[in-house]
């Protein structure tokens, strides 16, 4: 396989900048040296795959900046073989960064193009993820309880029906709307009726809607 030199310098360069700005989780800065976030990134924007800034990947979606990615996989202390729920699949990026540090990765993905891409770009990489096209409010029941849930797009509350998905001791990290900007919330479930929340900063994401697009 053909190594481009200068995409890896670039790559290695938006690690140290991750670092900079206060990402220290290990597992988290390895997953992100090691995946090439331009094959997951429209043709033609290529250049900006290494840059720590969110890009348009159509479906009146982006992939998000590497800071946000990396942020919310931190936030979700991942283990090996952790069984995890993402809502928004988007380019797939996200599920691939989980994928690489262990996860075992269940992906809902609203947006048919989307679902298409990014199941061929993971599967194309060589990452055993489970994309399905669905609404991320209903989440995946059948298959419940998740280790760990993630939501890629601000909800306007945190949605119910995913928190009874979460085992007991599991995380969910979802962006909560408050205006302009989400609030980052990270929710550990202590019993089946019981929650320690805590909010980690003001992140801005496409909204998280009902129902899927073809």
């Amino acid at each position: 396989m053909d190594v481009n030199y200068a995409l890896v310098g670039k790559r290695n360069k938006l690690i140290e900048l991750l670092k900079e700005k206060g990402i220290s989780d290990i597992q988290v800065l390895n997953a992100l040296k090691l995946i090439p976030r331009h094959d997951f990134l429209p043709k033609g924007a290529e250049n900006h795959a290494y840059m720590d800034k969110a890009v348009q990947i159509g479906s009146g979606q982006t992939i998000s900046q590497p800071y946000t990615v990396a942020f919310q996989s931190q936030l979700l202390e991942i283990k090996k073989n952790d069984k995890v729920l993402e809502i928004g699949t988007g380019s797939g990026y996200q599920a691939s960064v989980l994928a690489q540090m262990g996860a075992k990765v269940n992906s809902i993905e609203r947006h048919k193009p989307l679902y298409l891409s990014s199941k061929e770009i993971l599967q194309k990489l060589g990452y055993s993820v489970n994309v399905v096209y669905g609404d991320g409010f209903v989440g995946l029941p059948n298959i419940a309880p998740f280790d760990k849930i993630i939501v890629t797009c601000g909800a306007p509350e945190i949605p119910a029906k995913l928190l009874l998905q979460l085992k007991v001791g599991g995380i969910m990290v979802v962006p909560v709307d408050k205006g302009d900007k989400q609030d980052m919330l990270k929710i550990i479930k202590v019993s089946e009726n019981d929650y320690e929340l805590s909010s980690h900063g003001k992140f801005m994401f496409v909204p998280m809607l009902n129902g899927t697009v073809d």
